[in-house]
């Protein structure tokens, strides 16, 4: 990565979110030597004439004004001081231009009006907190609002819900740059449960427990650890002594996700992390994550990761020397 292709922006203005800004700087803006990979160079970019003022009483020094976005690969715009007022002329015009030159824009919660207002997420699917998302979608109409995820990927515009779903999108982005294992490091870093993937519903009523007493726990568990093989909704249902109904409806409780798609998520996952981290072929990865077949295998992936596995492998699989240390037999 070079140092341009690197340089991360972080949108900073007065009555900024304190969390949320907060979030960009943790992610991208800490020094992470134990990667032993070239990290992302920050920068704090002022809307606003300095020093500005955010929640809590902070005082915000930037490191440029707007003309500090014309180099920027990643612009993160953080939740917007107020979503009925109008951003300024002038971010808007320094927004398109950086998409215009193929910069990412990501945004967190109310940070999507921004977006919005350049009219760049016309006619595409966005995000935002459950609770702005009617007033989103009436405003501008010719945005696909989905209210029920926690982010959205649309290639250079990725769009998040409320502050924690933040970190889970700008983790989705690392995974994106330097693959799965980086972002999952850095979720540890952050004390924190891996990257949650954008199609988790905002609101889980039941989340997962970790105790062995949560049932679902149990079976959830079970899943991962049988990936290789055919599972279904009356083996899981079974599992928990349920009803395929009962099981059904407690499950999209606990998890936000149907079975189904809960266990390609899963797959995937293991997929991403056999490529990283192994030297095993696309039909042995495939089995080993419970595809059917190749092409089933490669369909999934490319639709999930955006990429075919090959070119997954290519840019975040791990030197020949690990693969030698980290054996296909030890991994499955």
């Amino acid at each position: 990565m070079s140092e341009t292709s690197g340089l991360v922006a972080t949108l900073a203005y007065e009555g900024l979110c304190t969390f949320e800004f907060g979030i960009a700087v943790e992610i991208f803006g800490l020094r992470r030597p134990e990667l032993e990979i070239p990290w992302y160079r920050h920068q704090v970019v002022a809307v606003d004439d300095g020093p500005m003022h955010a929640a809590g009483g902070v005082r915000i020094m930037a490191d440029a004004g707007l003309e500090g976005l014309a180099k920027a690969q990643t612009i993160i715009v953080p939740g917007w001081r107020c979503r009925h007022q109008t951003p300024p002329a002038a971010l808007l015009d320094a927004l398109r231009d950086a998409h215009a030159r193929g910069a990412r824009l990501l945004s967190i919660c109310s940070g999507v009006f921004v977006l919005a207002a350049t009219g760049l997420l016309d006619g595409k699917r966005a995000t935002t907190h459950w609770q702005f998302a009617h007033e989103l979608a009436s405003r501008f109409p010719d945005i696909e609002v989905d209210p029920n995820v926690l982010y959205v990927d649309a290639g250079q515009l990725i769009t998040s819900a409320g502050s924690a779903a933040g970190i889970d999108a700008c983790l989705h982005l690392v995974a994106r740059d330097h693959g799965t294992h980086v972002a999952n490091t850095v979720a540890r870093r952050l004390v924190m449960a891996p990257q949650r993937t954008g199609g988790q519903a905002q609101f889980i009523p039941m989340p997962v427990s970790k105790a062995p007493r949560n049932e679902l726990s149990r079976v959830l568990q079970w899943a991962r650890e049988n990936l290789q093989q055919p599972i279904s909704i009356c083996q899981m249902a079974a599992k928990v002594a349920m009803s395929e109904r009962t099981f059904l409806r407690r499950f999209k409780e606990t998890t936000g996700l149907a079975p189904k798609a809960w266990l390609q998520q899963e797959r995937i996952t293991r997929a991403r992390e056999l490529l990283e981290s192994t030297a095993g072929n696309t039909s042995d990865i495939a089995d080993a994550c419970g595809f059917t077949s190749v092409e089933s295998f490669r369909v999934a992936f490319r639709t999930t990761v955006g990429i075919a596995p090959a070119s997954y492998r290519k840019h975040f699989g791990a030197s020949p020397a690990l693969h030698q240390a980290k054996t296909w037999q030890a991994q499955c």
